[in-house]
């Protein structure tokens, strides 16, 4: 069955080479019961993790049932150890929070097929512990604990076993257990190679192997090689594996990963935290910025669309007349003019402004007053939450009609209706016959503290004016702006025979480029705030990153073991990776929660309009698996890249 040829392995530890086999030749034939013996530092431990895949040797020949094992692949050593190797240690390399059964199975999870119960329960029972199968090791005795990890060599059939120590921790009663569990193995055909310092346990064996110095000094046949008729399976020194991640695999993987999270709650937590407030983070900003653009789309809406201002007044004089001729004074002829320009022009509105007494019953308001033509409601979104707007004729025999603003009708009128009310507007007899729509409150004032009359009225009965203050444009379409911009520019000029020192004396503000600046000014926000966040998550990702290579570190031992009883590098990678993206994962979805609470708590609290999308949540998760993958794949491939026998021997 095994064959060495003049192997030798050596270790560089300090300056000095330690060579722990050295040049050892040996035969050992297919259902041997061996013991390895000698003091410590002599080699034999060396010599069985050679001899069972775990290390590889440095130079000399290793048949294994006459095939050359230095010609074998990782993955060809790891499914060697699983299907056809099984070892039991010292130190017994139990998974601490895992019961009796599940540390039996663990090799299943490597073999490839679909993980089963009744293999491990079959082995624990055939060490006699079918009562204790959901115990964990705390609550085993240590002899118990070894039969465990007998089981757990046993659960794939293997043909050969190989046990280091394995009654080295024990009581004189557990260790005589042990013996009869190994030699009753022995007679049913399997390879039995025991590492032992022991004589009253090497005894049991057919063969005793004596080290010293890295060499062979003794090798005597004590007994004859008895084994029962039972047919066993010679090792496959090419073992079939499927090595394919289907969907049931992926699960038992997902069960380790969550095994794994939870025996470990607090550090657990603490990584998720990380991420947990990073995914809040975005949320949170990301609806702070959606609210803030939905606001300022709201106050775009109430400017009107295409929208241009006519303004008497330098704009280089910031619209401030510096002596005569410095202001262009406009007229309803004006206003006709413009109107006339069907082409490129799809509504005007004079506007005529001023300051008003209302007085109501016995309450009084001091408010703007502005007289506007029919067009404006439709220009500037006003048109009435209720009753109605003023109509041509009542601009033509300047009635004494209005509209309020909702400030204005709550402070006059409260909870009352005031639609066909009449109040007094700097003394003189108004009826109400519509409230405006809310429009909030702006950077400069409160958009609803506003009173609307006909603006021949405003002009000739309230006050007093032969012009008017401002002209509202809407030009046909976007396209237009331009174009309806320089042409009442032309217009204007020539109506007013304004000379070329002369025609800046009033200007043109073109509503598009205050929409601009304000939409850039939310996207520049939205981008500062997805920066902050983005921020938090990176710290996330790293603490995750941190705690992950922490776990690799106080599990090296566990992944030693994996990689003993059969695991491939692919193996431990693909389910530290899966232990990252689930904790990432789990973060996200809290995160998740938490943002969206603090997004409804700043709602209440400080009255601040936002916005929980569907994409911020969309994206938050997504970028939580993808720190999980990022910052995950750098501890899993630490972890995948361990040498098991080092591994195994970490502290």
């Amino acid at each position: 069955m095994i064959e060495l040829r003049n192997v030798y392995k050596t270790y560089h530890s300090g300056s000095e080479p330690v060579k722990a086999v050295n040049g050892i030749s040996l035969t050992i034939a297919d259902g041997e019961f061996t013991a390895i013996m000698g003091a410590s530092g002599s080699g034999k431990s060396t010599l069985m993790h050679v001899l069972g895949l775990l290390d590889r040797f440095d130079s000399g020949t290793y048949l294994l049932d006459g095939r050359d094992v230095s010609l074998f692949s990782d993955d060809e050593l790891a499914a060697l150890r699983n299907h056809s190797i099984g070892f039991v240690f010292q130190q017994f390399h139990l998974l601490a929070r895992a019961s009796a059964l599940e540390n039996a199975k663990l090799p299943l999870l490597y073999a490839g097929t679909i993980v089963k119960d009744a293999p491990a329960r079959k082995a624990l029972e055939s060490v006699g512990l079918s009562d204790r199968i959901k115990h964990t090791p705390n609550q085993l005795s240590g002899g118990q604990q070894q039969r465990v990890a007998i089981a757990r060599a046993l659960v794939n059939g293997p043909s050969l076993i190989f046990a280091d120590e394995p009654t080295g921790n024990l009581d004189s009663k557990s260790k005589q257990e042990i013996v009869e569990i190994l030699k009753d193995l022995n007679r049913q055909g399997k390879t039995v190679i025991i590492v032992t310092h022991e004589p009253e346990v090497a005894e049991h064996a057919n063969r005793i192997i004596t080290m010293r110095d890295g060499v062979i000094i003794s090798d005597t046949l004590t007994k004859k090689i008895v084994t029962e008729p039972i047919e066993t399976d010679k090792i496959e020194t090419k073992p079939e594996r499927n090595l394919k991640i289907n969907g049931m695999r992926f699960l038992e993987y997902f069960h380790e990963a969550a095994s794994a999270i939870f025996s470990h709650k607090l550090r657990a937590f603490l990584s998720i935290l990380g991420i947990l407030i990073g995914i809040a983070a975005v949320i949170a900003m990301l609806s702070i910025g959606e609210g803030a653009k939905i606001s300022i789309e709201k106050q775009l809406a109430s400017l009107g669309s295409n929208l241009l201002m006519v303004r008497p007044g330098s704009p280089k004089a910031g619209g401030i007349a510096l002596g005569v001729g410095a202001v262009t004074r406009f007229t309803l002829q004006d206003v006709d003019a413009i109107a006339g320009m069907k082409s490129e022009v799809s509504g005007v509105s004079p506007s005529v402004q001023g300051k008003g007494q209302l007085v109501y019953a016995n309450k009084n308001w001091n408010t703007q007053v502005e007289g506007v033509g029919i067009d404006y409601a439709r220009m500037r979104a006003a048109e009435p939450a209720v009753g109605r707007f003023f109509t041509a004729e009542e601009i033509k025999t300047r009635d004494k009609v209005a509209l309020l603003g909702t400030t204005v009708a709550r402070e006059l009128f409260g909870d009352t209706n005031p639609i066909g009310e009449t109040m007094k507007i700097n003394l003189i007899n108004f009826k109400i016959i519509g409230v405006l729509p809310s429009k909030g409150t702006n950077t400069f004032r409160d958009q609803d503290d506003t009173v609307l009359v006909p603006a021949t009225t405003a002009m000739y009965r309230l006050f007093g004016k032969q012009y008017v203050d401002t002209i509202y444009v809407e030009a046909a379409s976007p396209a237009l702006i331009d174009n309806a911009q320089d042409d009442i520019q032309q217009l204007l000029i020539k109506r007013h025979r304004l000379r070329k020192d002369n025609e800046d004396s009033f200007q043109i503000r073109n509503m598009s480029d205050i929409k601009n600046a304000m939409e850039s000014t939310t996207k520049t926000m939205s981008l500062l705030l997805g920066g902050i966040a983005a921020i938090s998550l990176l710290v996330g990702g790293i603490g995750i990153m941190n705690i992950m290579l922490v776990s690799v570190s106080e599990r090296t031992r566990e992944i030693g073991l994996r990689k003993a009883i059969g695991a491939t590098n692919r193996d431990i990678l693909i389910q530290f990776l899966i232990e990252a993206v689930m904790m990432c994962f789990i973060g996200g979805l809290l995160g998740i929660a938490l943002g969206t609470g603090t997004a409804i708590v700043i709602t209440k609290i400080a009255g601040w309009s936002v916005r929980v999308s569907l994409f911020s949540i969309i994206l938050a998760t997504a970028v939580s698996l993808i720190i999980g993958i990022v910052f995950g794949l750098w501890p899993a491939k630490q972890a995948s890249r361990l040498n098991p026998i080092e591994a195994l021997r970490y502290e």
